[in-house]
């Protein structure tokens, strides 16, 4: 099982072929590294990612996005997998193009480097509301 920390251009392509005129809510499955690395070296992988979050928090929110759950994995009820994700957060963006805009920003790569550094591994999974009767 593959576990990535950057999407591949197809990905991208992929993502961009959803609703463009509706938010789309962001599923993050995280892992950590045990130790984190490059300059915060001396950390816990998940103390460096939480500098980047509490930072990336403010950044998205600034362009209209939010922060809506997140929560540590507590069992797997379903299913299997041997990907070890630690954490689950759901952040939704006004829409595609603002997660785009957001994600390639200068300053997400400035303070991407916290998250590199304790970032392990990484799925995330683009999610959009459901039209009026096509709900489960």
């Amino acid at each position: 099982m593959k576990i990535a920390q950057m999407p591949e251009p197809q990905q991208i392509q992929e993502l961009m072929t959803g609703p463009a005129d509706q938010p789309v809510v962001m599923v993050n499955l995280l892992s950590f590294k045990d130790r984190a690395d490059g300059e915060n070296e001396g950390m816990s992988g998940r103390e460096s990612y939480q500098r980047y979050g509490e930072r990336m928090r403010a950044f998205v929110e600034s362009k209209g996005g939010r922060f809506l759950w997140s929560g540590r994995v507590d069992s797997m009820v379903i299913g299997e997998s041997d990907a070890p994700f630690q954490v689950v957060a759901l952040v939704e963006y006004p829409s595609r193009k603002a997660f785009l805009e957001i994600a390639s920003s200068a300053h997400v790569a400035e303070i991407g480097k916290d998250r590199t550094a304790g970032l392990a591994g990484q799925w995330l999974i683009a999610a959009t509301e459901y039209g009026e009767g096509e709900g489960l």
